[in-house]
Protein backbone atom coordinates (compact mmCIF):
# COMPACT_ATOMS: atom_id res chain seq x y z
CA UNK A 1 0.00 0.00 0.00
CA UNK A 2 2.96 2.46 0.70
CA UNK A 3 2.88 2.86 -3.23
CA UNK A 4 -0.38 4.62 -3.60
CA UNK A 5 1.24 8.20 -2.02
CA UNK A 6 4.20 7.60 -4.34
CA UNK A 7 2.95 7.21 -7.53
CA UNK A 8 0.16 10.16 -6.65
CA UNK A 9 3.29 12.09 -6.13
CA UNK A 10 4.34 10.78 -9.30
CA UNK A 11 1.55 11.58 -11.58
CA UNK A 12 0.95 15.54 -9.64
CA UNK A 13 4.80 15.88 -11.35
CA UNK A 14 3.50 14.02 -14.78
CA UNK A 15 0.33 15.91 -14.82
CA UNK A 16 1.97 19.77 -13.87
CA UNK A 17 4.50 18.76 -16.88
CA UNK A 18 1.67 18.14 -19.12
CA UNK A 19 -0.32 21.09 -18.78
CA UNK A 20 2.87 23.19 -18.81
CA UNK A 21 3.33 21.74 -22.23
CA UNK A 22 -0.17 21.33 -23.65
CA UNK A 23 0.10 17.79 -23.79
CA UNK A 24 -3.44 15.83 -25.06
CA UNK A 25 -2.50 12.57 -24.12
CA UNK A 26 -0.05 10.71 -21.78
CA UNK A 27 0.84 7.69 -22.88
CA UNK A 28 4.31 6.33 -20.83
CA UNK A 29 6.04 7.21 -18.14
CA UNK A 30 9.55 6.44 -18.06
CA UNK A 31 10.51 5.62 -13.85
CA UNK A 32 13.90 5.06 -12.94
CA UNK A 33 13.92 2.87 -9.63
CA UNK A 34 16.40 1.42 -7.42
CA UNK A 35 16.80 -2.49 -6.42
CA UNK A 36 17.04 -2.24 -2.97
CA UNK A 37 13.20 -0.35 -2.95
CA UNK A 38 10.50 -2.13 -2.71
CA UNK A 39 8.37 -0.71 -4.74
CA UNK A 40 6.26 -3.64 -6.50
CA UNK A 41 5.69 -2.85 -10.39
CA UNK A 42 2.47 -4.78 -10.37
CA UNK A 43 1.27 -2.14 -7.55
CA UNK A 44 3.26 0.76 -9.43
CA UNK A 45 0.78 0.22 -12.64
CA UNK A 46 -2.39 -0.53 -10.60
CA UNK A 47 -2.10 2.46 -8.64
CA UNK A 48 -1.65 4.97 -11.65
CA UNK A 49 -4.29 3.32 -13.20
CA UNK A 50 -6.69 4.19 -10.15
CA UNK A 51 -5.37 7.19 -9.96
CA UNK A 52 -5.33 8.46 -13.07
CA UNK A 53 -8.55 7.38 -14.66
CA UNK A 54 -10.51 10.19 -16.62
CA UNK A 55 -7.92 12.29 -17.02
CA UNK A 56 -5.15 13.03 -19.56
CA UNK A 57 -2.55 10.03 -17.89
CA UNK A 58 -5.22 7.56 -18.07
CA UNK A 59 -4.23 4.17 -20.10
CA UNK A 60 -0.74 5.21 -19.75
CA UNK A 61 2.11 3.00 -18.77
CA UNK A 62 4.77 2.81 -16.51
CA UNK A 63 7.89 1.38 -17.86
CA UNK A 64 10.27 0.87 -15.00
CA UNK A 65 13.70 0.33 -14.90
CA UNK A 66 15.70 -0.78 -11.93
CA UNK A 67 18.91 1.02 -10.77
CA UNK A 68 21.77 -1.01 -9.19
CA UNK A 69 22.65 -0.95 -5.81
CA UNK A 70 25.92 1.08 -5.68
CA UNK A 71 28.02 1.80 -2.26
CA UNK A 72 31.00 3.78 -1.92
CA UNK A 73 33.74 3.08 0.60
CA UNK A 74 33.94 5.56 2.73
CA UNK A 75 37.89 4.09 3.56
CA UNK A 76 39.50 4.18 0.06
CA UNK A 77 36.81 6.58 -2.23
CA UNK A 78 36.12 3.31 -4.21
CA UNK A 79 32.48 2.53 -5.84
CA UNK A 80 31.21 -0.42 -6.25
CA UNK A 81 28.29 -2.48 -7.13
CA UNK A 82 26.31 -5.08 -4.83
CA UNK A 83 24.29 -7.91 -5.81
CA UNK A 84 21.46 -8.45 -3.43
CA UNK A 85 21.42 -12.25 -4.05
CA UNK A 86 24.66 -12.68 -2.39
CA UNK A 87 24.35 -13.28 1.15
CA UNK A 88 28.02 -12.36 1.94
CA UNK A 89 29.69 -10.23 3.81
CA UNK A 90 29.95 -6.98 1.99
CA UNK A 91 32.90 -5.42 1.92
CA UNK A 92 34.93 -2.53 -0.50
CA UNK A 93 36.43 -4.70 -3.69
CA UNK A 94 39.23 -2.71 -3.45
CA UNK A 95 40.51 -2.29 0.09
CA UNK A 96 38.62 -4.98 1.92
CA UNK A 97 37.15 -1.77 3.83
CA UNK A 98 33.89 -2.71 5.68
CA UNK A 99 32.72 0.85 5.93
CA UNK A 100 30.44 2.29 3.11
CA UNK A 101 27.37 4.95 1.98
CA UNK A 102 24.64 3.88 -0.45
CA UNK A 103 25.38 5.92 -3.97
CA UNK A 104 22.67 4.68 -5.12
CA UNK A 105 19.31 1.96 -5.11
CA UNK A 106 17.03 3.14 -2.90
CA UNK A 107 15.85 6.14 -5.37
CA UNK A 108 12.56 6.30 -7.34
CA UNK A 109 12.22 9.50 -10.03
CA UNK A 110 10.55 9.85 -13.38
CA UNK A 111 13.84 9.71 -16.33
CA UNK A 112 10.57 10.65 -19.47
CA UNK A 113 7.17 10.88 -20.39
CA UNK A 114 5.58 9.86 -23.59
CA UNK A 115 3.06 12.28 -24.66
CA UNK A 116 0.78 13.08 -27.78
Amino acid sequence: MHELPVINSILNVVMKHAVANNVNKVVAVHLQVGEMCDLEEKWMQDYFDYLSKGGIAEGARLVVERTPVVMKCDNCGASFHVDLKQNAALACPECGGEKYSMVSGREYYITNMEAM
